[in-house]
């Protein structure tokens, strides 16, 4: 069953995604990031190029040949085929179509009241069908 972690109070949502996805890497994970937007996965991207001088975050957009070898994927399809299953980090205020096929999924809440309200409606639903949730505050 899907391991749900939920980060709310996010002030920056490209910046801490930025960290986040650091973080994960250093932990050498595999993740898919979501946001049906293709705009904020052109500026995430270049902002993880950007992040700092020392970091390498290698990714690529799902639809990219060298998403099957490339540990951080950008995608804005939920139902699509992915190369890999670790973790999943939403950053809509949806739930993605293929979440339960991965082993963990991270989601990430603004401090923006519509984005608050979607997330507690879907970490109400995630607890109703028992799936295992963690919840923190960003700083």
């Amino acid at each position: 069953m899907t391991r749900i972690d939920f980060h709310s109070n996010v002030a920056d949502k490209l910046n801490y995604t930025c960290r986040l996805i650091r973080k994960a890497h250093t932990a050498k994970n595999k993740m898919v990031v979501f946001h049906h937007d293709r705009v904020f996965l052109q500026r995430l991207s270049m902002a993880l190029w950007t992040l700092t001088e020392a970091d390498f975050l290698p990714h690529v957009m799902l639809t990219d040949p060298l998403s099957a070898c490339t540990p951080i994927v950008l995608s804005y399809d939920d139902r699509a085929a992915c190369p890999h299953y670790d973790v999943l980090i939403n950053l809509t205020a949806e739930t993605p179509a293929n979440f339960t096929q991965f082993q963990r999924m991270i989601e990430v809440i603004s401090a923006e009241d519509a984005d608050k309200l979607a997330g507690r409606e879907r970490y109400r639903q995630y607890q109703q069908q028992g799936y295992p949730l963690t919840h923190s505050v960003a700083k």
